[in-house]
């Protein structure tokens, strides 16, 4: 508040400055300024402090305030300004420019869509003249005449803008005809007039332009979907039942038809003389598309079968993948206008189904008698679990709750103590980094509580932070020890990190990778206990010897389990895109003074950690289930790109900044998440490849 006062004195400073030198009173003033922060200082949320920005105009060629309208101008954002007497008149920013260029007495920018706030005629405006709108209406219009000429030139089958659609004399200039109507009405001196047409044809030039600029998007967007769901098709060729259909007969045929596809595009983008990474989009659908009918071309001997049992298999597959299909866009699916990535209790209702509805409504009632404790267990796990994402946004730095996440996995630690006790290697390395746990929480609260009294942060508590974070983070890695378990390697590697989430959180971070961790875990038991129970249904069964990978249904669940176990990783600490990983605070704790590219390097760390466990677990799943290395990552593969299609069609490049910014960054997300599981799976199964081998097999067991 200190700082906006000192602001106000300099532009009161600089207006006296000019009046005092020029003495003519001919400037004109325009204050605005960037957005807002947060509360806690945070880069923006959505919020009106943080999506507009303050606009007053004042001094030669400007109208001046007027008395507030009937019904008011102002609404809650504004009341509090104490201006409710004043009329209140909200501009788009690009109309700023517009404004100043008005002001000043030259042309409009080159490229300029902005509108002066003087061109509604049923509304005061900015300025004293009212004889500015013709031109700015002409300087629109010709934006929309040059691109409306590139194209017309490019494109043999070019249609114009349904507005300017109709006489050749539009044709070859477009909106001539309602300009010089304009200037008749300004001969006139009929100013209102002239201002509603200027505004009409301001309105339809803009309209024309935004036609031009999305022309070719229909076309983009037919051939990148075609390019998504041949990706997904051809990735089902690698999961589904061999046996369940047969290859074409006719290659050479489709390669034909594959050819002259390309061809015939190609022709059409000569003639239509596209951009040359045109050329390039079309040949990922017909790649992917010519190796699909290549091998799902011949007949589906399921259909062809005298029995009923395959069809029903095939019946049941489908239905599966109807409510995986749904599952995936309840992750992305637009609720009350804002994406599942922002309406974060998505996720929270996600832990509610698999924890709770799942059980219940799929499991066999011997099985839920049989394991009622380990059904509970998940229940629980994931209500405790489901809690995170609903927190708030804005957080702030407490002690207590950092702590109690170090008692949680300290907890961890000391079970792992008594339960893996006949080892000592491996007992000394759980209980070395039981040691570094308990030293971190001392000095971060140390230094929590230093910071908090503006006491600055002590040498002794820096040096040692960064000791015990290298020890524990290197540890894992470093120990030669023979695991008896992979779950004793599990808790290793969680252990290793629990250090990180207690040094740099700042609030449920640890408590968090606590419930993630533990959810993870009674994941890959249940899946487990899942798969190896004997049913009585039409799915193959599992305890029999399979030649390679053989998709079952389950599968398909299990692969929308991880992929929503990747997303809860990065969503799930209460906010939007991990915000709480972000904040600044923690950091302090190492880095005291300002180090963007050392603190960046600090908090990805953080994030990724997650992550590691996520790949230990999904590697000891795979290999619990008995399947091959990458296996339910190839049916996970096929799945992503049905998340990636809607994030696609929802990139936006009008709204605020905030909006732009969030489709593109989900949309990107999205399409990194492939090459991001990619990379999970594969450091999952190296770091696990040294345990895999002590995986208890449950088909040798009675349930």
């Amino acid at each position: 508040m200190k700082n906006i006062q000192v602001v106000d004195d300099i532009v009161k400073q600089t207006e006296a400055l000019f009046s005092e030198f020029y003495r003519d009173d001919a400037t004109a003033f325009v204050f605005t300024a960037d957005h807002g922060m947060s509360r806690i200082g945070n880069h923006g949320d959505g919020d009106p402090d943080n999506t507009r920005t303050p606009l007053i105009a004042w001094g030669a060629g400007v109208r001046g305030p007027l008395p507030d309208s009937h019904p008011s101008s102002h609404d809650d954002y504004s009341a509090p300004w104490g201006l409710n007497h004043l009329l209140r008149h909200d501009v788009e920013q690009a109309d700023v420019a517009a404004l100043m260029a008005s002001l000043v007495g030259v042309d409009f920018p080159v490229n300029s869509v902005g509108v002066v706030p003087d061109v509604d005629p049923h509304r005061p405006g900015y300025l004293k003249s009212p004889d500015g709108e013709k031109f700015q209406a002409e300087v629109i219009l010709e934006h929309y005449r040059v691109k409306h000429e590139k194209k017309k030139a490019h494109a043999m089958f070019y249609k114009p803008y349904s507005y300017f659609r109709g006489t050749s004399e539009q044709a070859s200039s477009p909106g001539q005809r309602q300009v010089e109507a304009i200037q008749i009405l300004l001969t006139e001196a009929n100013y209102n007039r002239a201002r509603g047409a200027s505004a009409e044809l301001i309105k339809h030039a803009l309209e024309g332009l935004r036609y031009l600029e999305t022309y070719d998007r229909t076309l983009i967007r037919f051939i990148v979907i075609a390019a998504y769901l041949g990706w997904i098709a051809y990735g089902a060729v690698a999961i589904l039942p061999q046996g369940l259909i047969q290859p074409t007969n006719s290659p050479f045929l489709i390669d034909i038809l594959s050819a002259l596809t390309l061809l015939g595009f190609w022709t059409i983008f000569i003639v239509e003389r596209s951009p040359w990474t045109f050329y390039l989009y079309i040949t990922f659908p017909v790649y992917f598309w010519r190796e699909v009918l290549r091998a799902f071309g011949g007949s589906i001997t399921v259909f062809n079968s005298p029995g009923k049992r395959q069809a029903l298999n095939v019946i049941r597959t489908l239905i599966h993948a109807v409510f995986v299909t749904l599952a995936l866009q309840s992750m992305v699916a637009r609720f009350r206008s804002k994406l599942a990535y922002t309406h974060r209790s998505i996720w929270s209702i996600g832990f509610v189904v698999i924890g709770v509805l799942w059980p219940l409504v799929s499991w066999p009632s011997g099985l839920k008698k049989s394991h009622w404790t380990l059904l509970f267990a998940w229940s629980i796990s994931c209500l405790t679990t489901a809690v995170f994402p609903l927190l708030g946004v804005d957080k702030e730095e407490s002690i207590t709750t950092i702590l109690s996440g170090g008692v949680c996995m300290l907890a961890v630690g000391l079970v792992g103590l008594l339960k893996f006790g006949d080892d000592q290697k491996l007992q000394s390395v759980i209980g070395t980094q039981c040691i570094l746990l308990l030293v971190s929480m001392v000095i971060t609260a140390s230094s929590a509580s230093s910071l908090q009294a503006k006491l600055g942060l002590p040498l002794f508590n820096q040096v040692s932070g960064w000791i015990v974070l290298a020890l524990a983070s290197a540890l894992p890695f470093a120990a030669r020890v023979s695991y008896p378990t992979p779950t004793s390697k599990v808790l290793v590697l969680f252990l290793g990190f629990s250090v990180c989430f207690v040094i740099l959180s700042i609030s449920v971070e640890g408590l968090f990778y606590f419930a993630y961790a533990l959810n993870l875990l009674l994941w890959t038991e249940v899946e487990a206990v899942v798969r190896h129970h004997p049913r009585r249904d039409l799915s193959p069964k599992a305890d029999k010897p399979q030649a390679g990978y053989q998709l079952q249904m389950d599968d398909l669940r299990i692969a929308v389990f991880f992929l929503f176990f990747v997303q809860v990783a990065f969503f799930g600490t209460g906010n939007v895109a991990s915000i709480s990983s972000f904040y600044l605070e923690p950091v302090y704790r190492l880095v005291p003074i300002f180090s963007p590219f050392l603190m960046a390097a600090l908090l990805i760390f953080k994030i990724v950690a997650p992550y590691i466990i996520l790949s230990a677990f999904f590697a000891m799943l795979n290999a619990r289930l008995h399947l091959p290395p990458f296996s339910l990552f190839l049916v996970a593969l096929t799945l992503t790109d049905v998340m990636t299609i809607t994030f696609f069609l929802n990139v936006t490049d009008t709204g605020s900044w905030l909006e732009i910014g969030q489709s593109i960054s989900f949309f990107c997300i999205s399409s990194l998440l492939l090459v991001w599981s990619a990379g999970i799976c594969a450091v999952g199964e190296s770091l696990m490849a040294d345990t895999l081998a002590h995986v208890p097999d449950h088909r040798t067991k009675k349930e």
